[in-house]
């Protein structure tokens, strides 16, 4: 069946012209609501905008928007309805946008420092935690760019906390440095310009001279520079003055010893400096020179340090010429005289306990001389003192035949040869097996061993031959040596005594073997300063802060050293030692340990060291001391000698004896 086209129209445009009008009734319905909605709305920011902008013009907008169907709408509304968030942009805003770029930093210096102003009283209610304050309406502030400028603020502010702490990290590191380099400094140099001296009280004190100097030192940096640079003219002037000022200073030591025309050369190198800053002045470069002439003045210095060690250590090994003389003199005499068919005198004296008996193990006859004529004449007693020396086979003779001639009052003198001690030899004694053996002797006399130079000063002390002589190491023996003796004095051949010394006999020393004087003084001179603690025998066994004491003089109980077998202990520990160790060559460390607890203290005016190496002793202390000891390199019989001590020395010294006049040695 056909249907017809009429009928066809007529239904379609029935039902069309119903959706037509069901939309048109959803659509006022929807619009009513929303405009009453927005009316009340607008209202709100009518009323916002006209208190914050009462002078903005108003202007009517059209608004497109599409609807919740997704149909195009078009508004009218005023521009003072609109919210905070809207942008505002015309014509006029857009010519001068190139021109507010180009002003560029200021103004965004002027706005940012505006916005940090701002930061600091912050109430928004949309960044609590930033604690912003309300942004001024700007038409250029966005809470876009308000959140930019925000996180830029607080990378700002991070950068700053964290370049802050990396500077303060490094002026913590580079005062340590300077805490951890001055502890090397060397605080004990004498000379013109030591600060305790009494010249830096007068902060103008040698200002002329100091001036010279200084003005030295910087134009050997400018020298540098300006001949990297190529100015000739400048580098010549400046070698010049230079060369001027140094002929000026000469040897002067103070203002007064400066050449008369000091100050006008002073004055003219002042002028080069100045022109050369003027030319030649980068601070970088500059800092850069004066740093490489710092290095290499340190280097200068530790350079000569060691050679000044070297020369000092083989001036103390050196034999002087006329202390050889004196041996040989003695010598020759003693044989051609026939005095060695003659006995020792004395002889009922030497075993007998109830005298005061010294030992000296020396091989420097002078030395020797000294020890027994200071003792004798201070002795309140002489003729019950008994002195035993023992030296070696090349100086017997010689020592024999001083005491022959020059017998001291009264006092009885036994003088022995070291070779005459048959017990003592290399399978009872373990220091001579290790003194000769293959290693020390490398250690001593290859060819190849390091020099004394590179070696250092440390090291260079422990290779002086006095380590090598059993003499050194008889001290240990003294119960064999005397057997028959109770209580033994012991002194070095480089001490003076000044005072009776035989109140040291009635010393109760409460059952210790040893007599001494402490060195100790805080930190100074304690057990860790000899012993090497990083071995365990030595840290499991000792206390690195127990108290040194000195050999020099001693007193020796020879029945409680029998009674602890104390040169049993004695080889114990040196065989431990025998690769060196435990403890470097010596023997004031294997002493500390031989007597370890076993030390009585003596009163510090029996014994004061230090003649031989501090210039900067207390001189009552020396005058009020029973016995002075040259613990040192600077012997009292060595051109070495520290002048204002030798007197202690030179005044047990008979100078006028033949011997010594036909030797040359005086005072």
């Amino acid at each position: 069946m056909e249907t017809h086209p009429l009928l066809l129209f007529i239904f379609f445009f029935f039902f069309f012209s119903v959706l037509f009008f069901h939309h048109v009734a959803d659509s006022t319905t929807i619009g009513s609501c929303d405009q009453c909605h927005r009316t009340k709305q607008e209202r709100d920011i009518t009323k916002s905008r006209i208190r914050n902008y009462p002078d903005e013009k108003d202007v009517d907008i059209i608004a497109t928007y599409s609807d919740a169907s997704g149909h195009i709408r078009l508004a009218r509304l005023k521009m003072r309805d609109l919210s905070d968030s809207w942008v505002w942009e015309s014509p006029t805003n857009a010519n001068t946008e190139h021109q507010n770029n180009s002003q560029g930093g200021v103004e965004s210096l002027q706005t940012d420092s505006i916005f940090e102003d701002n930061l600091r009283h912050s109430t928004d209610e949309r960044y609590p935690e930033e604690s912003l304050v309300q942004i001024p309406h700007s038409s250029l502030m966005t809470p876009v760019k308000i959140k930019r400028r925000m996180m830029r603020l607080k990378r700002r502010k991070a950068r700053t906390a964290e370049l802050i702490q990396q500077n303060k990290e490094t002026d913590n590191r580079i005062v340590s440095a300077a805490i951890e380099r001055s502890k090397g400094f060397d605080t004990t140099t004498k000379g013109k310009y030591s600060i305790w001296r009494k010249e830096y009280e007068n902060p103008n004190s040698d200002s002329t001279l100091k001036l010279m100097r200084d003005q030295i030192i910087m134009a050997k940096a400018y020298t540098n520079i300006a001949k990297s640079m190529n100015k000739t003219g400048l580098y010549k002037a400046l070698v010049n003055h230079s060369r001027a000022s140094q002929l000026a200073i000469g040897d002067a030591t103070s203002d007064a010893e400066l050449h008369t025309g000091a100050l006008d050369w002073a004055k003219a190198m002042g002028h080069a400096l100045s022109i050369a800053k003027d030319r030649l002045y980068d601070c970088i470069l500059v800092a850069r020179k004066l740093r490489e002439m710092l290095q290499t003045t340190e280097n200068r210095v530790n350079m000569q340090k060691k050679r000044s060690a070297f020369l000092i250590q083989l001036a103390a090994k050196t034999f002087p010429r006329p202390l050889h003389c004196l041996s040989l003199q003695l010598a020759g005499d003693y044989y051609l005289k026939g005095y060695h068919k003659k006995g020792n005198i004395g002889n009922e004296n030497i075993d007998n306990p109830s005298l005061y008996h010294y030992a000296i193990f020396s091989d420097n006859v002078l030395a020797a001389s000294v020890v027994v004529n200071s003792t004798v004449l201070n002795a309140n007693e002489p003729e019950k003192h008994v002195f035993h020396i023992v030296t070696d086979k090349l100086n017997f003779a010689a020592m024999r035949m001083w005491f022959i001639i020059n017998p001291p009052s009264k006092a009885t003198i036994d003088v022995q040869n070291i070779d005459d001690f048959k017990w003592l030899n290399s399978s009872y004694c373990s220091v001579l097996r290790q003194l000769e053996s293959a290693r020390l002797k490398e250690y001593y006399f290859k060819a190849n061993h390091p020099s004394s130079l590179s070696a250092g000063s440390d090291n260079l002390k422990y290779r002086n031959p006095k380590y090598l002589s059993m003499l050194n190491h008889l001290r240990f023996y003294l119960p064999e040596v005397y057997p028959k003796l109770d209580k033994v004095l012991f002194l070095d051949d480089d001490i003076v005594v000044q005072k009776d010394l035989t109140p040291l006999w009635s010393i109760d020393m409460k059952g210790m073997v040893i007599g001494a004087v402490e060195t100790c003084k805080e930190s100074f001179h304690r057990f860790d300063k000899y012993l090497n603690f990083s071995n365990p025998l030595i840290s499991n066994n000792f206390s690195p802060d127990a108290c040194g004491w000195a050999f020099g003089m001693n007193m020796f109980d020879l029945r409680e050293w029998k009674k602890r077998n104390i040169t049993g202990i004695y080889h114990r520990w040196q065989d431990l030692n025998e690769d060196r160790t435990l403890w470097k060559l010596g023997t004031l460390p294997p002493g500390l340990i031989t007597f370890y607890n076993l030390t009585y203290p003596l009163d510090r005016g029996w014994h004061v060291l230090g003649l031989g190496y501090d210039p900067a002793l207390n001189l009552t202390e020396i005058d009020n001391a029973a016995v002075v000891h040259y613990n040192g390199n600077y012997k009292p019989w060595l051109d070495l000698a520290v002048s204002k001590y030798k007197p202690y020395w030179s005044k047990y010294v008979v100078f006028d004896n033949p011997y010594l006049q036909a030797c040359n040695l005086s005072e």
